[in-house]
């Protein structure tokens, strides 16, 4: 198949090939396309004549692409499908609802302070919806979820929310002057975060005893923390106001940088590419690429 060196493609006689090789009739792609069976078959000779090849048999009781046509259909097909989504990223509606999935802490503690930035742009209704469990990502139902993902980087459409920081703190009030932090009550938090014991692990501090409180969810050791009950392993990202205002003061140099973390991620239809970067500049740190 070759084309002379002035020769150009023209968008709706390839259109017309796409759809006639797809359904195999001249008539079916007519129908599809809105032309008539006759101004289908003139593009189709159209083209043919350009690429100097034929594309289609004609045959008493309709058309069958040839070794050529038949060669360059997936190419065809496969282009027209990333032109019509390379559109619907760009220039598609926005929509008027989006549906975010998180954990409690992290929906506390690191959206909802960032929602006010919505002020200042197009509205749209936020649900959010607490996730209380990891999810399978092939059953994704929210528009965004935010999930924690041991892998380097979890399919589709993924940004991390940001880089997780790991540090023993407390209520200021708790530690004094003859008091070693590690001699503290110590909280602690299930889930999939790192603890006490990894912490000990890697830092080399002396293993802790079995933490004094016990919580299900970051939300809850952040308060009980806030209140004095005892020294938390906490998130630097998600606690960072209570630390920056005092309330909570950093224990230790020494912190746990997991490559696991939470991560921001969307089905790619449910949102165009222009929507998702603006979730993105919202949502996570600067310097977590998307």
């Amino acid at each position: 198949m070759s084309l002379s060196k002035t020769g150009r493609l023209p968008l709706e006689w390839v259109r017309v090939f796409e759809a006639a090789g797809r359904t195999g009739s001249f008539t079916a792609a007519a129908a599809e396309i809105g032309l008539t069976q006759a101004a289908v078959s003139q593009r189709i000779r159209n083209l043919e004549q350009l690429v100097g090849v034929s594309l289609f048999s004609r045959q008493p009781r309709g058309v069958i692409l040839t070794v050529d046509g038949e060669a360059w259909l997936p190419y065809v097909t496969q282009s027209l499908q990333a032109l019509n989504r390379s559109a619907d990223e760009l220039f598609g509606k926005a929509p008027d609802r989006i549906v975010m999935s998180a954990s409690a802490s992290v929906a506390q503690l690191w959206i909802v302070p960032r929602l006010a930035a919505l002020r200042d742009r197009p509205k749209f209704q936020i649900s959010m919806t607490t996730m209380t469990i990891e999810p399978d990502f092939a059953k994704a139902n929210a528009t965004i979820e935010i999930r924690y993902v041991r892998d380097p980087r979890p399919p589709g459409r993924a940004t991390r929310l940001y880089r997780e920081h790991l540090v023993p703190m407390s209520a200021p009030g708790l530690l004094d002057n003859n008091t070693s932090w590690w001699k503290l009550p110590r909280i602690t938090v299930s889930g999939p975060r790192p603890g006490w014991q990894e912490w000990a692990v890697q830092t080399g501090d002396a293993a802790t005893a079995v933490p004094n409180y016990r919580f299900d969810n970051y939300v809850s050791a952040h308060a009980a923390a806030l209140a004095g009950l005892g020294v938390m392993l906490g998130s630097v990202p998600l606690s960072g106001p209570d630390l920056a205002s005092g309330k909570l003061i950093r224990l230790s140099d020494k912190a746990l940088t997991p490559d696991a973390g939470y991560w921001m991620t969307a089905i790619e239809d449910m949102l165009t590419r222009k929507n998702w970067e603006e979730l993105v500049a919202m949502f996570c740190e600067p310097s977590e690429p998307a």
